[in-house]
């Protein structure tokens, strides 16, 4: 009788699928209980760009209640994904990139974990842009010659050379951090937790006072002239409401891993995620509003709405305030994934440090203050455009570790080039040629919302693809792989494991 997994002699992890940041966690580790990750939630959420993807809502044409219920539908259904797939980081106490290659193979897991990073990349660079333009506007009442030095970029870059030089400097400040280590943020984080809360509700005191009451705010109608209209704008909103946090809906094991029991990590989840998105979220669609009742339009842009407060104290201490705040996001939202990811390509050659400097050049790279330049931009191009990405990803993990693996995995074979996840050469071919089938369909439709192509020669129907392109990517991709993993016979290479004992914890030599 074949011995089950945990009782076979044990192999040291391969050397080039293991690093400190990618082993699991052992049980003595894992110590987040569900205040951490209702708190992990509430100051994740607490950021810039949940006040703009809110007040992006009420620029695009909604009402605010409109606007609130969008977002809570879009938090409340990538809540799903989020606790499915953090049920394997709290059992196992492994990373998204190790948890992806039960799915994809040992090495194809580099595809997922790629894909994920270099959107993250974008949003390092798009929370860099925010907290450099706030410096920016800080500095420029000060020194006004920096609002009028002449252009040294090229015109299509649509990149002002003040903005541009702030940005830069703030940048180097986040490599800095980076270089430092985490470890060094967790004063800002405190920083964040205590200050935007308190600047949020200054900010709604301002906005209700300037606009005579909530009243006035409130009553300002929805601006679609038909309800086609609405529904046009309301399902690809809904879908970049569910693409805000996708990324987190796959790497989320990368902060599950260290639960104390799965009732902490989705009790935490639960609480902290949408109630904190929503409420957050009042406070952008109630000044955005206000902003049409005091000065005739809406500003979407909270620093550039702050920037234009008369007193050069009171803006330069926002705009500081802003710049720290988005400085502890970024390096606990924006570096800790794409780090691990990067890392997870070659463990023995990219750190963690080094993973975050990658990072840092890519996030400049994908030109982030083009991203934010307008509200539609911000939802259609962005948040829709790498949703369809995502999606796909997401169904193809969950279908595989609740319906194939029925949530059992071996995991020192997970560190193993042969094992039962190394399929083809350490490749899953199924779940490569599920993911390319699931993001398919949506790239007419995003080619034609870059500009790519014009509308009159895609097909409409491919257009209208593109609006709910999470959702098709999730399950083009998650059906068409239990298709093609159907009839694999249970224990072979790279199959779901039949036998209890590989449930079991990791071994003493992996949890180190």
């Amino acid at each position: 009788m074949n011995p089950s997994p945990q009782h076979a002699p044990e192999l040291a992890p391969a050397p080039g699928l293991t690093s400190a940041d990618l082993a699991p966690i052992s049980p003595a580790g894992r110590t987040w209980g569900t205040g951490n990750y209702a708190a992990l939630w509430i100051s994740m959420s607490l950021c810039i760009p949940t006040y703009m993807l809110a007040s992006s809502l009420i620029e695009g044409g909604m009402n605010w209640w409109q606007a609130l219920l969008t977002i809570f539908l879009g938090n409340t259904i990538v809540l799903v994904p989020m606790l499915l797939n953090g049920r394997a980081g709290a059992e196992y106490g492994i990373p998204f990139p190790v948890f992806a290659r039960a799915s994809f193979g040992v090495r194809g897991a580099n595809v997922p974990a790629l894909l994920r990073a270099i959107i993250a990349c974008g949003w390092f660079g798009i929370q860099t842009w925010i907290g450099g333009y706030a410096l920016y506007q800080m500095a420029v009442l000060w020194v006004p010659a920096l609002g009028t030095l002449p252009p040294v970029f090229p015109a299509s870059w649509a990149l002002p050379t003040g903005p541009a030089l702030v940005f830069l400097l703030f940048w180097a400040l986040n490599m800095y951090v980076v270089y430092l280590g985490v470890e060094s943020i967790r004063k800002l984080l405190v920083f964040k937790a205590f200050f935007l809360p308190v600047a949020a509700l200054a900010l709604l005191w301002w906005a209700i006072a300037a606009g005579h009451g909530l009243g006035p705010i409130l009553a300002q109608p929805s601006k679609f002239p038909s309800r086609a209209a609405f529904w046009a704008f309301f399902f690809p909103s809904l879908t970049g409401m569910v693409g805000f946090w996708a990324t987190l809906s796959l790497n989320i094991p990368d902060f599950t891993r260290y639960a104390t029991s799965q009732r902490a990590q989705q009790v935490g989840q639960a609480l902290g995620l949408p109630t904190s998105m929503t409420l957050f979220s009042f406070v952008g669609v109630v000044v955005t509003s206000a902003t049409l009742v005091i000065y005739g339009h809406t500003i979407w842009d909270p620093v550039v709405l702050a920037g234009r407060f008369d007193s050069k104290l009171l803006v330069s201490g926002a705009m500081l305030a802003v710049a720290l705040s988005t400085l502890a996001t970024n390096i606990a939202a924006n570096i800790v994934s794409p780090a691990n990811d990067f890392a997870n390509f070659s463990p023995t050659r990219i750190s963690f440090k080094t993973g975050g400097y990658l990072t840092g050049v890519l996030g400049v790279l994908i030109f982030p203050w083009k991203l934010i330049a307008d509200p539609s931009g911000y939802i259609f191009t962005w948040l829709v455009g790498y949703s369809g990405l995502l999606g796909p990803i997401g169904g193809i993990m969950i279908a595989d570790y609740y319906l194939i693996r029925r949530q059992r995995l071996d995991v020192p074979d997970l560190y193993q080039y042969q094992g039962r996840y190394a399929y083809r050469n350490g490749f899953n071919l199924a779940a490569l040629a599920a993911l390319v089938s699931g993001i398919l369909p949506n790239v007419p439709g995003f080619l034609t919302a870059v500009g790519v192509l014009e509308k009159g020669v895609v097909w409409p129907g491919l257009v209208a693809v593109y609006n709910y392109a999470w959702f098709v990517g999730f399950l083009v991709s998650g059906g068409l792989y239990l298709v093609l993993m159907r009839g694999r016979a249970a224990d072979g290479p790279g199959q779901p494991a039949t036998n209890p004992a590989a449930r079991a914890a990791p071994s003493s030599s992996l949890a180190q």
